[in-house]
């Protein structure tokens, strides 16, 4: 059993270590003002003058200056190679939701890999946003009353029967999977309500979403079980 560093009763924003913009990390300790850092995501966030209560990673993104500016204790070293810094944070963290900046952008496998972790760690609700377009993975039933023509998209990681409703292209059943079927660049036309089947299908929304999908998620009952 893997103890857990960070114990919060309020949404966390955590620090990745692709390129965070000012305002994208403003923007997320409004609604999530502990700060916590993936090992290099340390770097933005001292850049933007904030220490972060932990840094939890493999540390190999912090050189002996860096660690210097932040508090020893603050420093949680987690030497095993076989999970990403940010699997690790997601294994150690407590929190009734994650806001994610400085994971999207960036280098191509990173971004897939922060993805892939949505996916594992399933049982967290999670929002990875960056200026442009925010992430996370849908559960088991939400809605929120998106504007007409906002882009929706849906990528699944694994198979998963879905349905959707106000959106142009609404669907009653579908069973998605990569490979197979995507849903990508459809749109809402109202208030969308979306229900999946099993804990593998991404959301792509515009980053202006951030609060309408923030307060959707707060809102869910229930989330997803952790994988075994």
């Amino acid at each position: 059993m893997i103890s857990k560093i960070v114990r919060k009763l309020e949404p966390v924003t955590l620090v990745g270590g692709a390129d965070v913009s000012k305002s994208a990390f403003e923007r997320a300790i409004v609604h999530a003002p502990t700060i916590l850092a993936a090992d290099g995501g340390a770097v933005h966030a001292l850049n933007l003058g904030a220490i972060p209560e932990a840094v939890i990673g493999d540390m190999d993104s912090l050189d002996r200056e860096l660690k210097g500016q932040l508090p020893a204790a603050s420093l949680h070293f987690i030497e095993e190679q076989d999970s990403t810094d940010f699997e690790k944070c997601l294994l150690r963290i407590e929190a009734p939701l994650i806001m994610g900046v400085g994971f999207l952008g960036g280098r191509l496998d990173h971004q897939l890999a922060a993805f892939h972790a949505l996916v594992r760690f399933a049982h967290q609700r999670c929002i990875l946003v960056n200026d442009d377009e925010l992430v996370f993975l849908c559960p088991p039933q939400f809605s929120m009353p998106l504007a007409a023509g906002t882009p929706v998209s849906l990528f699944p990681m694994g198979a998963s029967t879905g349905r959707g409703e106000g959106l142009k292209w609404s669907f009653p059943s579908l069973d998605f999977e990569p490979g197979l079927r995507i849903g990508t660049s459809n749109e809402a036309i109202g208030a969308v309500t979306l229900e999946m089947s099993a804990p593998n299908m991404l959301c792509i929304l515009p980053s202006d979403c951030f609060e309408l999908v923030l307060k959707a998620l707060m809102a869910q009952a229930g989330s997803w079980p952790a994988r075994a």
